[in-house]
């Protein structure tokens, strides 16, 4: 098989778009997918994007949200790839006065620190998002969110990889990886051997069996996420929607523990919160999903989850209480034990690398850390901003 300078392994969009960046870098790169490209997470999820802007002192989290959003609009509007992209905005509805003062104290923060975020009444969200529940106490407006359809996104990513050089290579399962006198990896696939200097392992949920086959513990979770979807109708809803009630919870208690993950959604088979978000897609479907359960590599629908889920909806957009369920889908997301995203360099192997851990978020944040992780391959420089995503803190030997 032919060799390549960098070999990346994981086709989604944190994959994709590390290829992308690394071939407009001009460095030889190709990837390995055992699916088909947006066949897992990044195909599978909400599609939603963005988050509070930028801040007077961006952060990781300023710079994976944003620069994600930014580079969404680069390969839709300046490279003409269709992605449904569009920078809608999102509401948050507020149900209780608990939540209410947790919001307006959060509000005041972001806007303090140079972030956007309005609190609305009732009628003002109305007036943006008519299907929106007038019994609520309020709603967070962030007019930086946006969305965009996650197959179309991570395949045009795909494309774009392609389109600059990098080979993409789908239906190439990884079975071993052995690491040669001379320091090159040797990738066995079921199509053949694949040889490159350095490796990027971009697996998502899968980052734990990959790492295993070069003797390291990765601690990322799989973490199973599902969701719903009515059928087609005309346009009814604008924005990302999302509820506060998960983010007031895990403001007190995140449900962490040196095994367990922060922010989801159950501790064992004991509901912790609800979580909340969806849209109206393009094609006319209403999508809602949530949960988020630590249940090894399952991939089952819980069928009252999804109801508790839809009843959550319903409360903040009345109209799907009365619509019948189309589809159910799960899949399974990337959490990292500690919850911060692991980018970048894994000081226990020469030449590996790793874009994993962005957890609910790997679409909107996928973008932006292949692009982090492509420069830091290309420069050998660490940015100070992914200090915080160091592997070194976390990336152990296997014992």
């Amino acid at each position: 098989m032919p060799d390549s300078d960098i070999l990346i392994i994981g086709g989604g969009i944190a994959g994709v778009s590390t290829a992308f960046h690394l071939a407009e870098h001009g460095r030889s790169v190709a990837l390995l997918e055992r699916g088909e490209i947006a066949s897992e997470a990044s195909g599978q999820n909400m599609g939603g994007l963005g988050g509070a802007g930028w801040g007077n002192a961006p952060d990781l989290l300023a710079y994976l949200t944003m620069g994600s959003l930014e580079i969404f609009k680069r390969l839709q509007i300046d490279l003409g790839h269709d992605m449904e992209f569009r920078l809608s905005g999102g509401l948050t509805g507020i149900h209780t006065e608990d939540q209410y003062n947790f919001i307006r104290d959060r509000v005041l923060s972001l806007k303090s620190n140079g972030f956007e975020g309005e609190l609305l009444t009732p009628r003002e969200a109305r007036a943006i998002e008519p299907e929106a529940n007038p019994d609520l106490l309020g709603y967070m407006y962030a007019p930086k969110r946006g969305q965009a359809d996650p197959v179309k996104s991570t395949q045009a990513f795909a494309n774009a990889a392609r389109n600059a050089g990098a080979t993409i290579n789908t239906g190439h399962e990884v079975l071993s990886i052995e690491i040669r006198a001379d320091g090159t990896y040797a990738v066995q696939t079921n199509h053949g051997e694949y040889n490159s200097e350095t490796l990027v392992i971009a697996a998502g949920a899968w980052c734990g069996p990959v790492g295993q086959m070069l003797g390291l513990r990765i601690p990322i979770v799989p973490v199973r996420g599902q969701m719903w979807a009515t059928e087609s109708l005309p346009p009814r809803i604008f924005h990302d929607i999302s509820s506060a009630e998960s983010s007031f919870t895990w403001s007190s208690d995140n449900g962490s523990d040196d095994t367990t993950p922060p922010e989801l959604t159950h501790k064992g088979d004991q509901r912790f919160t609800r979580h909340l978000y969806g849209r109206q897609r393009k094609n006319g479907e209403i999508i809602f999903g949530g949960d988020r359960q630590d249940l090894g590599y399952d991939f089952g629908i819980d069928a009252t989850g999804i109801e508790v889920n839809r009843g959550h909806a319903s409360e903040v957009v009345p109209l799907v209480a009365d619509l019948p369920i189309a589809r159910t889908w799960s899949g399974l997301m990337p959490f990292s034990v500690d919850g911060s995203p692991i980018i970048g360099k894994i000081p226990l192997r020469d030449n590996l690398h790793i874009v994993s851990g962005l957890a609910s978020a790997g679409f909107g944040k996928g973008p932006m850390a292949g692009k982090l992780a492509a420069d830091y391959i290309h420069t050998s420089h660490m940015p100070h901003v992914l200090a915080e995503s160091d592997p070194a803190r976390c990336v152990t030997e296997a014992e």
